[in-house]
């Protein structure tokens, strides 16, 4: 539509946003005039473009086929024409035949800033040929409120709100319309349904339905405050009324002519099951995050007994092999600690890794100086993924300082990660004695566990190689898991 509106027509950048405001909020007047509307563009030759098309959910379309991006055709053009320039509603006397069907047709001028700046058309499919029930009626009397509203340039309403109060329901979900008091004067039956639901007995026509909804609302239960606004019809708002278990969603359309308020289209639908969904979500997810939490406590709990023992050993081999197992309880509970803090069962793991290789290479250094360095990003990574890699990331920091660098006194450890997708390629590098003097990539109980967690874990692949300047370089290459490429 903008392209269509910048291409063929010279709107201002307001009126262009009131005709898209208009748009967003028009299928609610398709379905109650059972009819499809189009809006037409005034083009700087004297023709008309369509820029836009609704077609109702509630009967019978017109146009089977697109016609955005079309000119309006000679015969329709008159009607545009005296609906722009005289600034009111044009009917037209006889109806047109498309095919073997005749469709009534009515041209409406959208007026913004007392001015008209493009033309809806209304075309209702008449092929059924049938008795108009009660509730086409009022569907078609609201719908003709709301066309001249926006013929007065009323209608959309600019203070509408946004976000989570705005659309839906929808017309056929359950319609109410209501007097300049707030009175009922037609309730639809899938509305009267909605209401018995939430706990209303007896009929709603001739009650005030703030008094009706007022009597239905439990004590103590948080309520919204635009809520009366809302049912009284007063302002163009979404708003819920729970009661009993049952949740209703409520839309109010307020009616006015020439700015005084004449009533107002309320439209119903009941949600119950969807919020009851959301609920459920919304404890399985804090449910999760607990589970993280305390799992991340207990292995610090661990990790703090192990330091403990360490202590306590005499044997040098015994506490190191305890400190090792402290370390790597430890980088566990780091990732824990990070999927308790989220809501998505992904870690960012940039945060994460800094941690945990800082810890590893504090640890590991003891009396020598060591730095390390990283560089790329990791990005998000899935949880059955981020465990192990964050394993991974601290044997071989572990490694490479206290086999390539305790002996030559410190250096320094570069991890850098490349993401591309769910492909992550990671090398840590030192600078230290290099691989003729530190162990092979075979021995050693840290290179075991980093070649079983890559391999079986990750299904990647890893590769130990010298460093041209000097020192170690170990790659490390795996797909992601759940994650989209």
């Amino acid at each position: 539509m903008s392209d269509l509106v910048s291409k063929h027509g010279s709107l201002a950048a307001s009126d262009a946003e009131w005709l898209h405001l208009l748009v967003g909020d028009w299928q609610q007047i398709s379905d109650l005039a059972f009819a499809d509307l189009v809006l037409w563009l005034p083009t700087g030759d004297g023709g008309y473009v369509a820029v836009s098309q609704c077609r109702p959910s509630t009967g019978a379309t017109v146009h089977y086929d697109d016609i955005v991006g079309t000119f309006a055709p000679e015969g329709l053009r008159p009607q545009l024409e005296r609906a722009m320039a005289e600034e009111a509603t044009q009917r037209s006397r006889e109806p047109r035949w498309f095919g073997t069907y005749a469709v009534r047709e009515e041209a409406v001028p959208v007026v913004h800033k007392g001015r008209a700046v493009a033309v809806v058309a209304r075309q209702t499919n008449l092929g059924s040929g049938r008795t108009p029930s009660r509730l086409e009626l009022n569907y078609v009397e609201a719908a003709d409120d709301l066309m001249s509203m926006v013929a007065c340039g009323d209608f959309p309403y600019p203070d509408a709100a946004t976000g989570p109060r705005r659309g839906a329901p929808r017309v056929g979900d359950g319609l109410i319309r209501l007097n300049s008091e707030g009175e009922v004067l037609y309730a639809s039956p899938n509305a009267l349904s909605c209401f018995h639901r939430l706990g209303v007995i007896g009929a709603l026509v001739g009650e005030s339905l703030i008094e009706v909804t007022a009597n239905l609302i439990e004590h103590k239960m948080p309520v919204d405050e635009s809520m009366p606004l809302v049912v009284m019809g007063r302002a163009p708002w979404r708003t819920e009324i729970e009661s009993r278990g049952v949740c209703l969603s409520v839309r109010a359309v307020p009616l006015t002519d020439r700015g005084q308020r004449i009533g107002a289209v309320l439209m119903c639908r009941d949600v119950s099951e969807l919020r009851r969904r959301e609920r459920e979500l919304i404890t399985k997810d804090a449910t999760i995050r607990e589970i993280h939490h305390r799992v991340k406590n207990n292995l610090q709990t661990v990790a703090a007994l192990l330091r403990l023992q360490a202590r306590r050993m005499k044997l040098p081999e015994a506490k190191e092999a305890l400190e090792e197992a402290m370390r790597r309880v430890a980088t566990i509970a780091l990732v824990h600690d990070s999927l308790s803090q989220t809501l998505d069962e992904e870690v960012e793991f940039d945060d994460m890794v800094g941690r945990a290789l800082r810890l590893a290479a504090d640890v590991a250094s003891a009396d020598v100086s060591v730095r390390t360095v990283a560089s790329g990003s990791f990005g998000l990574v899935p949880a059955q993924d981020a465990t192990a890699l964050a394993l991974v990331l601290t044997e071989l920091v572990t490694n490479a300082v206290e086999h390539g660098l305790t002996t030559c006194g410190g250096g320094t450890v570069e991890i850098n990660a490349h993401r591309d997708g769910k492909h992550l390629l990671v090398t840590v590098s030192d600078d230290g004695v290099g691989m003729g003097s530190g162990p092979t990539p075979t021995g050693g109980l840290g290179t075991q566990i980093v070649r079983t967690l890559v391999t079986n874990e990750l299904q990647g692949s890893i590769e130990w190689a010298p460093r041209t300047e000097g020192g170690t370089v170990v790659t490390v290459s795996i797909e992601l898991r759940g994650v989209r490429a």
